[in-house]
């Protein structure tokens, strides 16, 4: 939302000061909102926050050269900005990251429509870009980009806000207790939609799943009392959520609890085919989307549709014109092999899904590269063996395991009588899949952030490019 300095600092908590040679700063307009000094265009507004690794005061300046018309920054860290960051207007907080959220908590309110938020330990992503695909069929939708739903991300999607957008849809993430209720207070959602509760980050929770789903019923407890809960019946958890809920509730799913609900999925090489209820209406849908997990995504994407009075054809249709995400569930043609990329991230429940989503390939082999899933603590042995295990009982060819526990998922496999081999990291694993993979492989490529398995396949785009300019 463009906002003026002076708007700014009323909203931010922050106090104004400018330099003699700048005239009337308050009336400069701020056009956008970054945290990144490398991203900042001309008008915006640079906010110096301290992340876990680099501290933005350190690149005020930089990002000043950019273009950016003034800086937010801590008072602590005034005495060390440079002469050159001096010369400009500052917006001097007690803590600039605090100043970030109290600003986007501002606009939120001065916009004051419907915010819809969603959690769960899986789908997120998808799950939003399915509500508010759903919803632009009738209504001018902002939707956050990306993932960008921390204590950074969320208030840079909310200061993207402009008077035209008539609902917003934002992702709240979370790896500890407190997290998302913290997010909830800034971004004050009206509308709650929780996907599932899984084994993600399971290593900060001592109570088990027990404590995640704690952390994820935090969304619906900041809704307010004429909100609305969507939640996904399917999970044993989610669908206890709605028990102390004062406001509507409104079940997905799958079985007799949802509607809408999930009657049948199929998967072929041509997508999802959906056989859904919805009142009294039976329908199907196509989703141009790997993995049987994202029928009940695109599912809580019709309940808030129609929730919201869109007219359900028009739902169906925009859901059915998603398309994958960069690295999620992309489909890549290679030298004759088909690779499933699927690496942006991955957590137990997800990669299961998408190890059944293999099996259903008509291939040569069918061959699953996965990459150590983090963040699971003590349960990681364990995590990573169940899904080796579930490998061989799905009918997988052969595993590769790569990095660090993924030695585990290996090892199951192997005891399953399953091929199955490890190796130490993501180049590795490329040259690997350059040596071994035959036209008519299918291989699913899967691997948590920290992993980076998409630069296996980045080895292997470029043997192909090399081999054919020879």
């Amino acid at each position: 939302m463009k906002l003026t300095l002076a708007e700014v600092a009323v909203g931010a908590g922050a106090l104004l000061e400018t330099p003699a040679s700048v005239a009337n700063a308050g009336a400069l307009v701020v056009t956008g909102y970054s945290i990144d000094s490398r991203t900042v265009a001309p008008g915006d507004l640079f906010f110096a926050v301290r992340g876990e690794r680099l501290d933005g005061h350190d690149y005020v300046a930089a990002a000043l050269d950019r273009g950016a018309v003034a800086a937010v920054v801590s008072r602590a860290k005034v005495a060390s900005l440079t002469d050159a960051a001096l010369g400009v207007p500052l917006l001097i907080a007690e803590d600039s990251l605090i100043a970030l959220q109290a600003l986007a908590s501002h606009v939120r309110r001065q916009w004051g429509k419907r915010v819809i938020a969603i959690t769960g330990s899986a789908g997120k992503t998808t799950t939003k870009e399915a509500i508010a695909a759903a919803l632009s069929a009738r209504f001018n939708v902002l939707k956050s980009q990306g993932n960008l739903n921390n204590n950074f991300g969320l208030p840079l999607q909310l200061l993207r806000l402009e008077p035209e957008h008539e609902c917003a849809v934002v992702e709240m993430g979370m790896n500890h207790l407190g997290e998302i209720a913290t997010l909830a207070r800034i971004a004050s959602p009206d509308w709650g939609v929780v996907t599932n509760v899984g084994t993600a980050h399971i290593e900060n929770f001592t109570e088990g799943q027990a404590g995640i789903a704690r952390a994820k019923y935090e969304l619906i407890a900041a809704l307010p009392g004429n909100g609305i809960a969507f939640l996904n019946c399917s999970d044993p958890y989610v669908s206890q959520f709605g028990r102390d809920f004062q406001g509507k509730v409104v079940y997905f799913g799958v079985g007799p609890c949802g509607d809408p609900a999930i009657l049948d999925v199929r998967e072929d090489s041509a997508g999802l085919h959906v056989h859904f209820r919805a009142g009294e209406r039976d329908g199907n849908f196509k989703l141009n989307l790997l993995g049987a997990h994202n029928a009940q995504n695109a599912i809580a994407g019709l309940a808030v549709a129609l929730e919201a009075g869109v007219n359900m054809d028009a739902a169906i249709a925009a859901l059915e014109s998603l398309t994958p995400g960069s690295k999620r569930g992309e489909v890549l043609e290679i030298n004759g092999a088909t690779i499933l990329n699927d690496s942006y991230n991955s957590n137990p429940e997800a990669l299961q899904s998408m190890i059944h989503t293999l099996a259903a390939r008509q291939a040569k082999r069918r061959i699953l590269v996965a990459g150590e899933m983090l963040e699971l603590g003590e349960h990681a042995s364990m995590l990573h063996a169940a899904c080796g295990k579930a490998s061989a009982e799905a009918g997988i060819d052969l595993v590769v395991g790569v990095r660090g526990n993924a030695q585990h998922l290996a090892a199951a496999a192997c005891l399953c009588g399953v091929a199955a081999i490890f190796l130490p990291d993501a180049p590795t694993a490329g040259e690997w899949m350059v040596k071994n993979l035959q036209p008519g492989d299918v291989v699913l490529v899967k691997g948590s952030r920290g992993v980076q398995l998409e630069r296996a396949i980045e080895v292997l785009k470029n043997q192909s490019t090399s081999s054919e300019n020879h």
